[in-house]
């Protein structure tokens, strides 16, 4: 997501092809470091996006800073290591894993059943949903209402969903731009009238629109779900990050944070379960 610079077809593309070739091919991967070497080490690796605000990304005095780095640090603390951010794009979270570079991607890794036969997954983290952002502007009270050539649609240039968009709204107009920040300008100043996408990743920037009266639509299209990567057989690892998602999730960390960096609730908040 973005980082939904993250959506960008060719980042899926080179993914989709190194997962393919590493599970076509039978490559091995390079034995991970267990729980107790990363905490004899004093030092865990965790990748993260560099450019994905509010996910992750270099702020203001070049530090990086973000939602997952607020988690990665408080799972460090809760192991008594430091942590050791590794700057990781989109394509390289799954083979950094499988070659020891990191000890943990974070950087919203959607579960899918291709990158699960390589890596494991923790319990979620966090979602990501689709649905509609808008302003009070548009009546629409269902994301097919906006089937209607009166109605424009923007999106980042390149992303999946204009074709989900061409297929599922034919009659709407589509208006590509290159940035979140363009998404929610373009809306605010009346070139498009909504966004269908993974809309938790827009919400902070229509902070930047304070008059402009923004509605989001009460109905989500479909949602996905992020745990934190960890390398095959990390069995011991996965254990302990399960416990302790269990317990930022119960103790209210993980929505604050959210809310912190997201500056709007998770669309579909993670229900925790203690049994996994």
């Amino acid at each position: 997501m973005p980082s939904f610079i993250r959506s960008i077809r060719a980042t899926f593309v080179a993914a989709a092809t190194f997962v393919a070739v590493i599970a076509g091919s039978g490559v091995a991967s390079v034995d991970a470091r267990s729980l107790d070497e990363i905490i004899k080490s004093g030092t865990i690796r965790i990748g993260v996006l560099p450019n994905s605000p509010p996910q992750s990304a270099l702020g203001e005095t070049n530090e990086i800073e973000g939602f997952d780095v607020d988690v990665g640090k408080k799972i460090a603390d809760t192991l008594g290591v430091k942590p050791d951010f590794v700057m990781t794009e989109i394509a390289q979270r799954v083979p950094f894993l499988v070659s020891d570079r990191i000890d943990i991607s974070l950087g919203g890794l959607t579960r899918t059943p291709e990158r699960a036969k390589l890596i494991a997954y923790t319990v979620p983290l966090h979602t990501e949903s689709m649905a509609v952002l808008t302003t009070d502007k548009v009546q629409a009270k269902s994301w097919k209402e906006l089937n209607d050539e009166k109605y424009t649609l923007v999106l980042i240039r390149g992303v999946w969903t204009v074709d989900f968009l061409k297929e599922n709204l034919p009659k709407a107009k589509i208006l590509l731009v290159d940035t979140m920040a363009d998404v929610t300008r373009s809306i605010a100043q009346g070139r498009a009238d909504a966004l269908v996408e993974n809309i938790d990743f827009y919400m902070a920037f229509t902070k930047n629109y304070p008059d402009v009266k923004w509605r989001v639509i009460p109905e989500v299209i479909n949602t996905h779900y992020d745990g934190i990567g960890v390398a095959q057989n990390n069995d011991a690892l996965v254990r302990y990050l399960n416990i302790v998602l269990y317990d930022l999730h119960t103790g209210g960390f993980v929505e604050d944070t959210w809310e912190k960096w997201f500056k709007a609730p998770m669309t579909v908040k993670i229900v925790p379960n203690p049994y996994f």
